[in-house]
């Protein structure tokens, strides 16, 4: 059997940006094989073929490194997430890694892009994420239906504002699997927030418990 699967690799979030360790590339490069296809794509992660048989094992190499490992495809990609500049504290540091734990790999009807910047610089560019957090001091507002692709592209719109920390994760998870429920087919997400519209969204609940 030489079955292969694509693993998404990709650096924890940390202050700095996505910074991987020479350790975690050699680890990396240690443990595939080496006429196998390793592809760096927009979601700031690193798609990496290896045998299926071994996906349990090389998976927690590479976690046992610090690098993170997630399903390729159709999913919510890892966190893209800013450098931020203006420090763990202000920019939210551990709200994104709390966030990041609860959304990435989340299967989609398409592939899912959610940006955080942690002021309004924006230098992750959440307004051409699908989902866009921005951090306002001590509170959040979320963005949706950026498109970053074609001649046609848009912005983000917001969707809510003045989110606490508490109620953020929870909003959402409860804004992807509204999608996931209400998609239709392989819809993308900025179709699908132009379909159903901004306003309808307003009116729904998104951060009670999911």
């Amino acid at each position: 059997m030489n079955d292969k699967i694509k693993i998404a690799v990709s650096p924890a979030i940390q202050v700095g940006g996505s910074l991987f360790t020479p350790h975690q590339l050699v680890t990396i490069g240690s443990l595939i094989d080496t006429e196998a296809n390793i592809e760096m794509t927009p979601f700031k992660q690193l798609y990496v073929e290896i045998p299926l048989d071994q996906q349990n094992e090389i998976t927690e190499q590479l976690r046992a490194v610090g690098l993170e490992v997630n399903p390729s495809g159709f999913t919510t990609k890892s966190l893209i997430a800013c450098n931020f500049c203006k420090g763990a504290q202000d920019a939210g540091l551990d709200i994104a890694i709390k966030l990041n734990e609860a959304i990435a790999g989340i299967g989609t009807p398409t592939p899912m892009k959610v940006g955080y910047a942690g002021c309004a610089l924006g230098t992750s560019e959440p307004l051409l994420k699908d989902i866009g957090v921005v951090k306002m001091r001590n509170v959040f507002d979320v963005y949706v239906g950026g498109e970053p692709k074609g001649i046609k592209t848009s912005f983000a719109q917001l969707l809510i504002s003045g989110l606490s920390e508490e109620k953020l994760i929870p909003s959402i998870i409860n804004l992807v699997n509204y999608y996931k429920e209400h998609a239709k087919g392989k819809e993308k997400f900025s179709k699908f927030i132009n379909r159903i519209s901004l306003d309808e969204l307003k009116t729904l609940k998104w951060n009670e418990q999911p």
